[in-house]
């Protein structure tokens, strides 16, 4: 009979499967929280995720204009991560919005920023602005002050 040296794996050799998977989901969820612009930050983009009619009628009312489908086509609905992506300011008592997120049109990409109020259960939007990516230039949809 030998006398043999059994080597022992090393723990993150043994366990890498479900602890670097679980460390990227922590640093992520950290970081997410500290570049959230307030302490309201977070439950703001959940209230506008949740409101599709903010920014649905929004882009619809950019779709509609000739200029933004001449810069970056069709604006296509979004996806939810874009919103999460974004930014949402509320204030009065919730009845007034500050929102931007990214959006993806048939010929380029770009930023939609819109500014509404909320009356009753309507928005009546006071300001949406398409930011191009690509020419940096800046397509006023609607600006009303």
């Amino acid at each position: 009979m030998e006398n043999e040296l059994v080597e022992k794996e090393s723990w993150l050799k043994r366990n890498w499967k479900w602890s670097i998977p679980t460390t990227i989901l922590i640093i992520s969820i950290f970081g997410f929280f500290l570049t959230s612009n307030s302490p309201e930050g977070i439950s703001d983009i959940v209230q506008a995720y949740n409101d599709n009619l903010l920014y649905e009628k929004a882009i619809e009312r950019a779709n509609s204009d000739k200029r933004i489908v001449q810069s970056i086509g069709i604006i296509q609905p979004i996806d939810k991560l874009a919103l999460l992506e974004g930014n949402a300011v509320y204030s009065n008592n919730n009845n007034s919005v500050s929102l931007s997120f990214r959006i993806k049109g048939t010929k380029g990409n770009g930023k939609l920023d819109i500014s509404a109020d909320k009356i009753g259960t309507v928005w009546k939007y006071k300001q949406i602005i398409l930011r191009n990516k690509d020419s940096k230039e800046e397509i006023f949809v609607l600006k009303e002050f």
